[in-house]
C-alpha cells in the first residue's frame, strides 16, 4: 500500500465523516424533525435522522472515490435510491394501511388494491441495484454478448439489493448494522474497491456513537443505503461467477433469517456477543447476552433497529416491516 493511497483513504473517510456529522446536525434542527422521533424499548426518544444523514454522506463520499463517471453515477443510484425508498418506508410504513407481513403479504396487499411502503422499498431497492449494476457494466470497458451482459447486470443488481437487505436485517440492536457493515467494507479497503468504501466507512463511524448511544437510529434509509454501497463495491470488481456465488450466499442468509434468530446466534457466540455489545449504553450491553424470546430475526425488532413501543415493531426477512406486539 502506497502512502498516496493511504492519504486518499483518509481524505475520503474524513469527507464522509464530516458530511455525516453536518447532515445529522442539520436534520436534527430541521423544521418538523420532532415528527421523526420514535420511542424505543428503553423508553428513550430516538431520531430517525441518522438514516438520511448516513445515506447522503455515504453516497456522496462513495461517488467521490469512484474514480470514473459511470461508477460515480452507480454509487449515486445505488446509495441514493436505496436511501430514498428506505426513508419513505421509515416515515409511511407505520400506518395501518401499509402493514403487511413478508413479501407474500405485500403481494397480497397489492392484489387487494393496496401498495404498501414495504413493497415500494423492495421494488425500489431492486431497481436501483439493477440500474447501478448496468452503469458498472457500461463503464467496465469489457465487450460481452448481449445475453452475457444482461446476466451480469442481473447478478450485480441482486448482489447490491441483497447486501442492502442483509445489512437492514442486521439492524436489530444499536450499532450492530454499522459494525457489521464496516467490518465487511474495511476488508475491501486494500483491494481495487478501496476508494469506494473509504468514504462510507468514515460516514458510518461518524454516526456510530449516536446510534450506540440511542440518540438516533438508522432505519431503512441508513441500513439499506450503506448495504447497497457495500454491494456496489463488491460488484465493481467481480465477474458473473463470483457474483453468482455471493448472491447465493446472500439468499441463503436471508432465507435462514426466517428460521434462525441472528440475535440468538450472536448471543451464543462469545466473540460475536462481546463485539456486538461493544460501546452500547450499559443497560443494553447488559441485555446483549440474553437470548431473544422472539423467534427468527425476521419477526424481531423494527426497521429502526430497536424494539419500539409502537405497533410497528417487526421486520420480515425481506426487510419489510411487520406488525408485532411491543416487547418493551
Amino acid at each position: 500500500m502506497s502512502g498516496r493511497r493511504f492519504a486518499a483513504w483518509l481524505a475520503l473517510a474524513g469527507f464522509g465523516a464530516l458530511s455525516a456529522r453536518g447532515a445529522l446536525a442539520g436534520l436534527r434542527r430541521a423544521p418538523g424533525a420532532d415528527a421523526w422521533a420514535r420511542t424505543n424499548f428503553h423508553g428513550r426518544r430516538v431520531s430517525l435522522a441518522g438514516g438520511p444523514a448516513l445515506a447522503a454522506a455515504a453516497t456522496a463520499s462513495a461517488a467521490a472515490g469512484a474514480g470514473s463517471a459511470p461508477l460515480a453515477a452507480a454509487a449515486l443510484v445505488a446509495g441514493g435510491g436505496a436511501g430514498v425508498v428506505g426513508w419513505y418506508d421509515d416515515i409511511v410504513g407505520g400506518r395501518p394501511d401499509h402493514q403487511a407481513k413478508g413479501f407474500r403479504g405485500h403481494l397480497t396487499a397489492l392484489r387487494d388494491g393496496r401498495v404498501t411502503s414495504g413493497l415500494v422499498k423492495i421494488v425500489g431497492v431492486g431497481v436501483a441495484g439493477v440500474a447501478a449494476a448496468a452503469l458498472v457494466e457500461a463503464g467496465s470497458g469489457e465487450r460481452r454478448g448481449g445475453l452475457r451482459s444482461a446476466v451480469n447486470v442481473v447478478l450485480g443488481g441482486g448482489v447490491i439489493a441483497g447486501t442492502a437487505n442483509l445489512v437492514n436485517l442486521l439492524d436489530l440492536r444499536p450499532g450492530r448494522a454499522l459494525k457489521a457493515g464496516t467490518v465487511a467494507a474495511a476488508a475491501m479497503l486494500p483491494g481495487p474497491a478501496g476508494e469506494i468504501v473509504a468514504g462510507p466507512i468514515g460516514a458510518a463511524l461518524a454516526v456510530l456513537p449516536d446510534d450506540l448511544g440511542e440518540e438516533v437510529m438508522l432505519g431503512d434509509a441508513g441500513a439499506n443505503a450503506y448495504g447497497a454501497l457495500i454491494g456496489l463495491a463488491i460488484v465493481s470488481r467481480t465477474g458473473p461467477w463470483r457474483r453468482a456465488a455471493i448472491l447465493a450466499g446472500l439468499a441463503t442468509l436471508t432465507a435462514a433469517s426466517e428460521k434462525v434468530s441472528f440475535t440468538k446466534v450472536i448471543a451464543a457466540t462469545p466473540v460475536l456477543r462481546e463485539f456486538d455489545a461493544l460501546g452500547r449504553r450499559p443497560h443494553d450491553a447488559t441485555n446483549a447476552g440474553r437470548a431473544d424470546t422472539t423467534t427468527p430475526d425476521a419477526a424481531g425488532p423494527d426497521a429502526a433497529g430497536r424494539h419500539v413501543t409502537a405497533p410497528r415493531a417487526g421486520r420480515d426477512a425481506a426487510g419489510s416491516d411487520v406488525e408485532q406486539p411491543a416487547s418493551g
